[in-house]
């Protein structure tokens, strides 16, 4: 179940940082709701996955997490770079997390 908490904190988060950038250009109450209840809800789920994960697996896949989806939301949506160097960073990145989990 922890994982299931980790995954919807991740994806949440993700959504209040698309909010957030999303606010940041047009102030919005749609746009205000996106950053202000991403955030929350991806905060109430990491706070549960902490009942059944170590603090130092679920937030470092917490953020991962966020991280990868985050800068492939940036690319799809905001039309950021799809550099190989910035993709393969994106990859090294849940290679960190996976190592961090199997090693922890």
């Amino acid at each position: 179940m922890g994982w299931i908490y980790v995954m919807l904190a991740a994806c949440f988060e993700v959504l209040g940082v698309i909010g957030l950038s999303l606010y940041s250009s047009k102030h919005t109450i749609r746009h205000f709701i996106l950053f202000v209840g991403g955030f929350f809800m991806s905060f109430l789920f990491l706070y549960f996955s902490f009942q059944y994960l170590q603090l130092s697996i679920a937030y470092a896949v917490w953020v991962g997490l966020g991280t990868f989806f985050g800068v492939l939301a940036s690319i799809v949506l905001f039309n950021e770079s799809k550099h190989p160097l910035r993709l393969i960073s994106l990859l090294l990145i849940i290679l960190g997390v996976v190592g961090l989990k199997y090693y922890g």
